[in-house]
């Protein structure tokens, strides 16, 4: 189900602008640390999760749905920091609001195959089950 190693570089080297759903203020959780991570490989990461709405995460403000994303952001991949049974409505949302989305990455022990399914059927990538973090590192980046 998940892309060969070819796309998935592909994936990384291209994408620009990340929606994280499930980014945490705490600095000890892998969402704190992807999102520095990345942004530290030169990638603008938009912060998504209600609890902390209008707050500012390494100097991004926090939005509280994919939804409230201002479209001039044209965010190109979705990064899911949530449970495997809350990925479903988050695809939904994502392929509906987003319109420059090119990828939905699940992080480590997250998957859907309904959420692939309707990725698929929006022409929109899945990755699951994977951290970008750690395939960036992987895959020598």
């Amino acid at each position: 189900m998940n892309p060969d190693n070819e796309t998935l570089r592909q994936i990384l080297q291209n994408t620009a602008v990340i929606a994280m759903v499930g980014a945490s203020m705490n600095a000890d959780r892998p969402s704190h640390g992807v999102m520095r991570f990345l942004m530290g490989k030169g990638k603008r990461v938009i912060p998504v999760n209600p609890g902390h709405a209008g707050e500012v995460l390494l100097g991004e403000t926090v939005y509280a749905s994919l939804s409230d994303v201002p479209a001039g952001f044209a965010v190109d991949m979705v990064d899911v920091f949530r449970r495997s049974d809350a990925v479903l409505p988050i695809v939904e949302q994502a392929v509906a609001d987003l319109p420059h989305l090119r990828v939905i990455w699940l992080q480590l022990g997250v998957e859907s195959v309904a959420g692939a399914k309707i990725a698929q059927a929006h022409g929109v990538k899945m990755v699951q089950n994977r951290c970008p973090a750690i395939e960036w590192r992987r895959l020598g980046l």
